[in-house]
């Protein structure tokens, strides 16, 4: 096999990055000062997005709103202006748009961007809205930027909606325990990475806890770029490297 897709971009994996933002040195997870900071640090940032109700890319994790801010429910159930008045805990930001932290990043660093899954099980259901929205975002956007889901259904929409920005597979051991809402037959199929070569995948983003797993060696020495995730001390960093062309991090700074 070799990378069919479009591959990263020259220097991508250059950059250690940080994970929804440098947050804890700056403003909460996925906030534009934790933005500012990995920026002003010289690092990647790793982000999420998510759909509001009215189809359009927030940047946030979770799919509900209460861990992060002082409000409850699903965030796909709100509009994107009543999102972007919601504040997040532990700071002064708000839940940002794509576009608003792409018009801050403005190509200083590289981007990783996460889409999460809008089916809940890793199916069809919901696809495409958020998928054409980040397309739509990263249109006219000059800097370096790569997307990526576990679903790899998203990664199928992404490669209709934006054919030319490397995408990738995020990828892990599939356990139950992590992933209870996900069929015990649909896990054992994700486990193998099998959507690689035919989504057009240039990347995957790997779980750290599970990077001597086979499929990983053989989709690296088949061309495919490794990076993983959460890294968070720099002896876990050591030794992700030794398999890993970059990392995703959090708690403490790459040297780097």
């Amino acid at each position: 096999m070799t990378v069919s897709g479009p591959g990263l971009p020259d220097g991508f994996t250059d950059f250690a990055f940080a994970h929804r933002g440098l947050h804890g040195v700056a403003g909460p997870e996925n906030s534009p000062s934790a933005f500012r900071a990995a920026i002003n640090r010289g690092y990647g940032i790793e982000l999420d997005v998510q759909s509001s109700a009215d189809s359009r890319a927030m940047v946030f994790h979770d799919d509900n709103l209460e861990r992060l801010t002082a409000e409850t429910g699903p965030i796909r159930a709100r509009k994107t202006s009543e999102l972007g008045a919601i504040r997040l805990k532990r700071g002064a930001d708000m839940i940002p748009t794509l576009d608003a932290v792409l018009r801050l990043v403005a190509g200083r660093v590289p981007l990783l961007i996460e889409v999460k899954d809008q089916d809940g099980a890793m199916g069809a259901q919901n696809i495409g809205p958020l998928e054409y929205s980040v397309a739509r975002a990263l249109h006219s956007y000059d800097g370096a930027v790569a997307l990526m889901s576990f679903n790899p259904h998203s990664v199928a929409a992404l490669q209709k909606a934006a054919p030319d920005i490397p995408r990738g597979l995020v990828t892990c051991d599939w356990s139950a325990d992590d992933w209870p809402k996900v069929p015990a037959t649909r896990r054992n199929d994700l486990r193998m990475i099998p959507d690689f070569a035919p989504l057009g995948c240039s990347f995957i983003s790997h779980d750290a806890s599970d990077l001597h797993r086979p499929r990983v060696a053989e989709l690296r020495n088949q061309g495919a770029t490794i990076l993983t995730w959460t890294i968070r001390s720099h002896e876990a960093e050591r030794a992700a490297r030794r398999v890993a062309h970059s990392v995703t991090f959090e708690g403490y700074l790459p040297v780097g």
